[in-house]
């Protein structure tokens, strides 16, 4: 017999929120669907619906040309910092 999910069923949460466009102004938005790093997260981890997620990567990609989110997160400042003694 197949073993049962153990997780619950990922659904968008733009549908959700009932939100027709993604601005790209709208930071707190996108990093809904970014890493902690900066990364965009893909669609099988976020849940998103697939108009959902070509909105979020255009807003992203916007967002970064224009200086507003960050292309890559130094982690090397964090990280001296824990071992710097």
């Amino acid at each position: 017999m197949a073993e049962r999910r153990k997780y619950g069923k990922k659904f968008c949460k733009y549908t959700e929120m009932k939100i027709d466009f993604i601005d790209y102004k709208n930071t707190d938005l996108l990093k809904l669907s970014m890493s902690e790093r900066g990364k965009i997260m893909p669609r099988r981890l976020t849940g998103n619906s697939k108009n959902a997620q070509e909105m979020v990567e255009k807003a992203i990609k916007r967002a970064r040309h224009m200086a507003l989110v960050p292309y890559i997160v130094n982690t090397q400042d964090v990280t001296d910092a824990a071992y710097a003694k």
